[in-house]
This record gives structure tokens, C-alpha cells and sequence, in this order.
């Protein structure tokens, strides 16, 4: 069995995970700002062209409210991203599609993200990320199932 690391050494990978994580979610909201749009709107306009998007559901996943997802919701109607009809099969059901403004919004922000993966995340060598990717995913893995354990 491989030895433990020593303290100094897990606080030093704690310190890192949590700069990462901070320089990300900051560098999604310039993405998102660079085409006028909040991160909270670009999830959700994502989630909308997958064509599954449930208000509901996507309120539970992403522990939002529904009365907060609904504000959200018009405001990209208002914005002419979204539009909004009524379901073919349910009158309650509400269906959501992106305008053409919508798409054209989406494949700014992808380009823009594009160009930013090509000047970041393709400069390092497939070993590098592939090991990323593993001690990344069970680490996540670990802390979830941790996470899940307490009460």
C-alpha cells in the first residue's frame, strides 16, 4: 500500500484544487459577460438546447428554486433569447427553444470558449491531461461518496 502524503503536502493540493476552482468559475463569468449574458443565464440557455431542459428539474440539479429558474426563464424571453409555447401533449407544460438571437448568443460564447481551450487546455500533453482527468474524477468520486456519507 502506498504511503500516506504528508499534511503539508494535502493542504498544498487543497490549496491549489480550491485557486483552480475559483480561476474557472471566474474565467466562465467573463465568458458569459463578453456576450452580455450572467453564468446562471448560460447554464440555463445550455440546458435549453438540449431540447430535455424541465424547469424543475433543472431548479433541483442545480438547487435554484422554481420561482427563481421561472425570473430567470423570462428574463431570456424578455432578452429575445428564448421563446416560451405550450406543450403539444400537456397545456401545463411549458416548451423552451432558443430564438435565433439565442443561437447566435451560443455560438459566440462557444468560439470565444473555443479560442480560450486552444490557448489553455491544448497546450499541455495528452499524458498530462488524461492523468488530470483521473486524479480529478476520483477525487470528485471520493468527495461525493464522502459527502454522501454524512449527515
Amino acid at each position: 500500500m502506498a504511503q500516506a502524503p504528508p499534511r503539508e503536502r494535502i493542504d498544498s493540493a487543497i490549496g491549489a484544487l480550491q485557486r483552480l476552482a475559483e480561476v474557472f468559475l471566474e474565467r466562465r463569468r467573463q465568458l458569459a459577460r463578453e456576450v452580455d449574458l450572467s453564468e446562471a443565464e448560460w447554464r440555463l440557455l445550455e440546458e435549453i438546447e438540449t431540447s430535455r431542459f424541465m424547469p424543475s428539474l433543472f431548479a433541483r440539479r442545480r438547487e435554484r428554486t422554481a420561482a427563481a429558474v421561472s425570473r430567470a426563464l423570462r428574463g431570456l424571453v424578455d432578452a429575445g433569447l428564448i421563446a416560451a409555447s405550450v406543450g403539444e401533449s400537456d397545456a401545463r407544460h411549458r416548451v423552451y427553444r432558443l430564438t435565433p438571437k439565442g443561437r447566435e448568443r451560443m455560438a459566440k460564447l462557444r468560439h470565444r470558449r473555443e479560442r480560450a481551450i486552444a490557448a489553455i487546455w491544448r497546450r499541455f500533453p495528452a499524458a498530462d491531461l488524461a492523468e488530470f482527468e483521473r486524479l480529478a474524477g476520483g477525487l470528485a468520486d471520493a468527495l461525493e461518496r464522502y459527502a454522501g456519507s454524512r449527515e
